[in-house]
């Protein structure tokens, strides 16, 4: 495959969901990634979410903040608040009891703006078992399960938002969410470890997209697929350079931050940033 020019990709505005890490600690593990013996630099980790914001920002996104709070040290992963598509919102339900108080907080947050909020029935944690890609097919709803989202609620979520999901399992508990394994890096392609899914998920992949940049092991363990991007700037973890440089040559422009004290909760550049889709 020959290096493919970025003026070819359209980068497009956003808008984004962040929460600081004021409170962020590790005082429990509920994924592989977390060791609460290993301390965390709170006064770092504020430094190095502020510079994705700044990032962000620069790239000519609008970033809004929820506010911390107290007593909930994940607040900061707040793509699993929600997620949303043409201004109708699908809330989180938490499937582990530490993080239940977070879907609260989205949901305030969305019933004070311009939005159709749903409360879920079924386990869901927003966009990190959720990714949309808009020009695909018409609009199509990648979902993961496995060990967070429960599979009823991709059903729950085609109902809610009006567009397909296609079901898609992860078998690596280390990828225990759909957004360590895959991210949407257009309204057309997507970037996905396959080690991350089931044979047959891995079949489904590769029928949808076979443009598809594939990530290795490597890739996936720097966390370089908890990514965000616009169409053609792709903001990932700056551990991932062998990821950044398939991307170079798929024509996006890698924009590399570090996120070193956030990874240690089990979550980096898209953990912290939920897309708004009005």
């Amino acid at each position: 495959m020959g290096i493919v020019n970025p003026e070819e990709r359209t980068a497009r505005g956003r808008a984004y969901l962040m929460c600081p890490p004021e409170h962020f600690a590790v005082e429990y593990a509920i994924n592989p990634w977390m060791d609460t013996s290993a301390p965390v630099d709170v006064e770092l980790a504020l430094k190095q979410w502020q510079l994705l914001r700044e990032t962000l920002v620069r790239l000519g996104h609008a970033v809004h903040v929820l506010p911390a709070e107290v007593g909930l040290p994940d607040m900061v992963y707040a793509a699993n608040g929600a997620f949303s598509v043409d201004g109708t919102v699908y809330g989180a339900r938490f499937r582990y009891p530490e993080r239940i108080a977070e879907a609260a907080a989205h949901r305030t947050f969305y019933l004070t703006g311009d939005w159709r909020f749903v409360e879920p029935v079924e386990i869901n944690e927003g966009e990190g078992d959720f990714a949309y890609v808009p020009g695909a097919y018409g609009g199509l709803i990648l979902a993961g399960y496995g060990f967070r989202t429960d599979p009823a609620a991709h059903a729950e979520a085609q109902e809610v938002l009006g567009r397909p999901a296609i079901s898609l399992r992860l078998v690596d508990p280390r990828f225990y969410h759909l957004d360590v394994a895959l991210a949407a890096l257009d309204d057309n392609n997507i970037v996905y470890y396959p080690g991350a899914f089931s044979d047959a998920s891995q079949r489904v992949l590769r029928q949808l997209f076979p443009s598809a940049v594939i990530a290795d092991e490597a890739d996936a363990l720097a966390f370089g697929l908890n990514l965000v991007s616009d169409g053609r700037n792709v903001v990932l973890n700056s551990e991932a350079s062998a990821l950044a440089a398939k991307l170079r040559v798929a024509g996006y422009t890698p924009v590399p931050v570090e996120l070193s004290e956030l990874k240690k909760g089990g979550g980096s550049v898209k953990c912290c940033v939920a897309e708004l889709r009005p």
